[in-house]
């Protein structure tokens, strides 16, 4: 194998490729990076069973041919190799890397060992790559970090003829956010549950790739969804398990709630919490314009402050996790917010908040994106 290819195609190409590679990966193999050289493209891929990257690019091949090399050592050359193309040869049983007046010599690792990577040639649908990435950002931060409950470490992805529904929950919020689903696949009422950790990585990575095409595969066999954009394919095993109803957990109508300026109460939250304990609640009071945070926290610490505040309804007092509470606000993307109060059959008893976006003080937004909280479990 011996190919020439741009210094920053091979720098981006070897980033993506090996960016979702395990950190202690079962088996020595699975650290590698795949290259694979015929035609005048060059392909780099990695595997570990669960997760895949893939990526094709153009490339001078003077030898088809295909090696493996350790993907953490690749990546880190290529970041740092001088501004000259560069050519990568296969000798017998060593990789070598030139780029102007530097050389690397990589042992190569028995490619024939090397798992088939996976390939998806279906397309469920596709989404807007900036929309979908931007839905990504608001959902996936609720979901839980507790493998001890695997099924809500994910995201779900539920798929009408026209539309997808992102949601996440890690028990105490609920973030959910649906985006418009152009359907290539003739399939209606599709759903997936992805590890957030690659809905992550997939969101930040195609965001400016003009389409994401999502493959759902499910024949039995394998259970996998497939995210290409442009050159580049992630594909991942889905998550087994029944997703908890979590969507009935959002009201139909709340006729309480507060108009706050999203900014000014983020800012708020900030300096008002730096008293608190870690897990500990801020108690918010709403009255009609304002509302007040108070804290109390070690060392007989304490902070107040208010915010101005719209309140259509009763006034609430609630108490709130301030990070969880922070996220939401954040996620709403728009100057305004509208936090909305629930009820419960206890009337001392606050249910859960629902916090969405507000083009201005006066008029609400569509509600493609809700973040319900619950105050209650915040305080055990």
């Amino acid at each position: 194998m011996r190919f020439t290819v741009n210094r920053d195609v091979f720098s981006e190409s070897v980033s993506f490729a090996v960016k979702l590679l395990p950190q202690r990966p079962t088996q020595p193999l699975l650290s590698g990076a795949l290259i694979e050289a015929e035609g005048d493209q060059l392909t780099i891929s990695s595997f570990d069973y669960e997760v895949s990257a893939r990526t094709t690019v153009t490339a001078e091949v003077s030898d088809p041919g295909r090696a493996l090399v350790s993907g953490r050592l690749v990546s880190e050359i290529a970041q740092r190799l001088p501004n000259a193309d560069v050519e990568v040869t296969l000798l017998e049983s060593r990789v070598e890397v030139r780029c102007g007046s530097a050389t690397f010599s990589l042992p190569a690792m028995p490619v024939e060992e090397y798992p088939q990577v996976p390939k998806v040639d279906t397309v469920s649908g596709s989404v807007p790559a900036d929309v979908f990435a931007d839905a990504i950002a608001q959902v996936s931060l609720a979901a839980s970090k507790d493998d001890v409950t695997p099924v809500i470490t994910g995201v779900q992805f539920e798929i009408t003829e026209n539309s997808l529904t992102l949601t996440a929950t890690d028990r105490y919020r609920v973030a959910t956010r649906g985006i418009d689903w152009e359907n290539q696949g003739g399939q209606n009422d599709l759903s997936a549950l992805v590890p957030s950790k690659i809905v992550t990585e997939v969101g930040k990575t195609f965001a400016h790739d003009g389409q994401v095409k999502v493959a759902i595969v499910k024949d039995g066999e394998r259970e996998l969804i497939a995210f290409t954009g442009g050159s580049k394919t992630v594909t991942s095993l889905l998550i087994k398990g029944n997703y908890p109803p979590v969507g009935r957990l959002f009201p139909t109508t709340v006729d309480n709630y507060a108009v706050i300026n999203t900014a000014e109460l983020v800012e708020a939250v900030g300096r008002v919490g730096l008293v608190l304990e870690r897990e500990a609640a801020l108690r918010f009071s709403f009255v009609e314009g304002t509302v007040t945070l108070e804290a109390a926290g070690t060392e007989a610490a304490q902070a107040v402050e208010t915010v101005d505040a719209h309140l259509v309804g009763e006034e609430m007092v609630v108490s709130l996790k301030p990070q969880f509470l922070l996220d939401g606000l954040r996620s709403t993307h728009s100057e305004f917010a509208r936090i909305a109060f629930t009820r419960t059959d206890n009337p001392g008893k606050p249910g859960p908040v629902l916090i969405t976006s507000q083009r201005s003080k006066e008029d609400a937004d569509e509600e493609s994106f809700r973040y319900l909280l619950q105050p209650n479990l915040l305080l055990r």
